[in-house]
């Protein structure tokens, strides 16, 4: 597949999990024990670290949104299986982390592919 295909399967997944985390502890299920602020705080600076290299290519920061993402994979699953109330919730968070981390993935691979020679 075509390199533009992978950058613009990471973006989808990036926004979709920022959309979706914005939502879900703002307006959704906000947390009861934690202030709004505190949550969005602790939940989205980490998907913010790496953004700006994200959106330009840079290779490196694609990798680490990569690592970033399998972290919001395991909290999603946590999510899923203790919590049944935001079962659906934590479903969209598991596929909007490897829709980012397949997507930075493959493309940070398709980059580094050099071309054999015959």
């Amino acid at each position: 597949m075509n390199r533009k295909f992978y950058y613009y399967l990471a973006l989808f997944g990036f926004f979709g999990l920022f959309s979706l985390h914005m939502a879900w502890h703002t307006v959704l299920a906000p947390s009861p024990a934690f202030p709004v602020a505190l949550v969005l705080v602790a939940v989205i600076t980490p998907l913010l670290l790496p953004f700006w290299g994200l959106l330009n290519g840079n290779l490196r920061s694609c990798t680490w949104m990569s690592y970033i993402s399998l972290f919001y994979f395991t909290h999603g699953v946590a999510e899923a299986y203790i919590n049944s109330a935001e079962f659906y919730y934590a479903m969209l968070e598991v596929v909007f982390s490897l829709l980012l981390c397949a997507g930075v993935s493959f493309y940070v691979y398709t980059a580094e592919k050099k071309p054999t020679s015959a």
